[in-house]
């Protein structure tokens, strides 16, 4: 059987309490995408704990990256399968547990296995939690539906750092997991009263596409985590991994435009809208997650400040996503959506070429600006881009959509971490080049630096130590610099997308199965 699609003032799926619901899948939401961040400062203090090495303990990342990468192709399948209630239910208690069980983890191992059920879960929890806003709120209601949905996907993860670096010093580095009990238990208990269920459908799966794009996006993950330290093509593993990422990730796109049963429906493809918001998810991840990774151990590293003030200088980024929001929401009915997302974007490449001005003398407020235009930007950018993505996307898609939508904007975070990484490595060392080459007798007429310490003994030996420090310092914030002139242009080539876009037409949405 068959129901129209939603009419104005009708939602998909009615409920009791909307607000209250809508609660529950907001807490949810933040405490799945706080885990994405809260846990990165976090690290040293679980290498002493857990006895592990510098390189085996980023495995504690890794694992939940790519557990979560894994999982999210079958999340529209196994929600059509057993029913959306049952899996979100499933998805926020496995996540709660797991979470106890990483928390109370005894080493490594036991860390990696808790790790990797919790990526699993949280795999499930983002597509569903914003398919539920979707269908729980009338048609004209979308828009603000998204926007509450996206205050959690960009706030907890800017506010990850600050609050996984308060705990960590407060009480102990376990309570980056348990943290999440106090929010996920009342939240479990009203999505149990509450939660309605999407329709229930016999859905094949297709088990050649979900294994050939589980193997790339695996290849492709460890790839991109493992590229740095292993120096790229200069390693036999990344050759390999880079060989299987594209042949899987090339195999299942053939299979997809030539198999009768399909992961994903053949529709999603040929959707301009769909595709083209999928690439500025990729964008936003890199801008959104990689730059929360890259600016704490700027902060605290150059300009000494403490984990919780780096996370304070961070939280303004945080206000401007809200207050992007709150006027995107109130305009969009006026202006042009795709006006907004290009607005959005330009405001992002400002704040960049803002940091571009930063130098090692200056103060706190410099950051602090910076960080509410770039905030305010993506503010206005994420709720125009998810709900163009699934104006033209039929109702029944919208779960297979969200996550797809969620694995693209994940594939950017790992993507523009090591991207900016590896930049800011490799800038570091040329920059280290071309400063000390200037470091000679000629430019320091009253010191010759090459024989300052047989001259000085041991103070000779200190003074030039510090000398190469400050080398050190100067060089890695020429890198920082160049880092965010690499982002602004990304940002700056992605603008002309938003023209692409399609205004969605009235009563374009098709038919959702209902539930028998």
């Amino acid at each position: 059987m068959a129901m129209a699609a939603p009419s104005p003032g009708t939602p998909a799926l009615p409920v009791k309490n909307k607000a209250l619901l809508t609660l529950a899948v907001m807490g949810a939401s933040v405490i799945q995408f706080l885990d994405a961040t809260i846990a990165n400062v976090a690290i040293p203090h679980m290498q002493t704990s857990l006895n592990a090495s510098l390189d085996t303990v980023t495995w504690v990342l890794t694992s939940f990256i790519i557990a979560s990468a894994i999982a999210t192709p079958i999340v529209g399948w196994l929600a059509d399968r057993v029913g959306s209630r049952t899996l979100f239910l499933w998805a926020v208690t496995g996540f709660l547990v797991s979470s106890m069980l990483c928390g109370a983890a005894a080493g490594l191992g036991q860390m990696v296995a808790f790790r990797i059920l919790q990526g699993i879960c949280a795999a499930f929890i983002g597509p569903l939690s914003q398919t539920i806003l979707l269908d729980i709120n009338p048609p004209e209601k979308h828009t603000k539906a998204m926007s509450l949905w996206g205050m959690a996907v960009m706030i907890a993860p800017i506010c990850g750092p600050m609050i996984g670096g308060w705990l960590t010093e407060e009480l102990n580095w376990r309570w980056v997991f348990y943290v999440n009990i106090p929010i996920g238990i009342p939240t479990l208990a009203i999505l149990w009263w509450l939660l309605p269920s999407r329709p229930v459908m016999k859905r094949k799966l297709d088990l050649t596409g979900f294994f050939l794009l589980a193997v790339g996006l695996a290849a492709l993950q460890l790839l991109l985590d493992r590229g740095q330290s292993e120096d790229w093509l200069q390693s036999w593993e990344i050759i390999i991994e880079l060989v299987i990422a594209i042949s899987a990730t090339w195999v299942f796109i053939i299979h997809m435009r030539t198999a009768r049963t399909t992961l994903f429906h053949r529709d999603m493809t040929s959707n301009t809208n769909f595709l083209v918001a999928t690439g500025f998810m990729i964008v936003m991840g890199t801008v959104m997650v990689a730059l929360s990774a890259l600016l704490p151990p700027m902060l605290q590293n150059l300009y000494g400040y403490s984990v919780f003030d780096t996370g304070l200088l961070l939280a303004p980024r945080g206000f401007g996503v809200l207050a992007g929001m709150f006027i995107a929401t109130r305009i969009v009915a006026r202006v042009d959506m795709r006006i907004l997302i290009a607005v959005g974007y330009f405001l992002c490449a400002v704040s960049l070429y803002m940091m571009t001005s930063w130098s090692l003398e200056m103060d706190w407020r410099p950051i602090v600006w910076a960080g509410l235009v770039q905030g305010f930007g993506l503010g206005l950018t994420f709720m125009p881009v998810n709900v163009m993505a699934f104006a033209t996307l039929s109702p029944q898609h919208r779960t297979d959509g969200a996550s797809v939508l969620n694995m693209m904007r994940n594939v950017g975070a790992s993507a523009g971490i090591s991207l900016i990484t590896t930049v800011l490595a490799r800038n570091i060392q040329t920059s280290h080049q071309d400063l000390a080459a200037q470091v000679t007798s000629y430019n320091l007429p009253a010191v010759d630096p090459s024989s300052l310490s047989e001259r000085m003994g041991d103070i000779g030996g200190a003074a030039l130590r510090m000398l190469d420090l400050e080398i050190n310092r100067q060089a890695a914030m020429i890198a920082y610099l160049d880092d965010f002139k690499m982002i602004g242009f990304i940002m700056l080539l992605f603008i002309p997308l938003a023209y692409f876009l399609k205004p969605p037409k009235p009563g374009s949405a098709q038919p959702m199965p209902m539930m028998e």
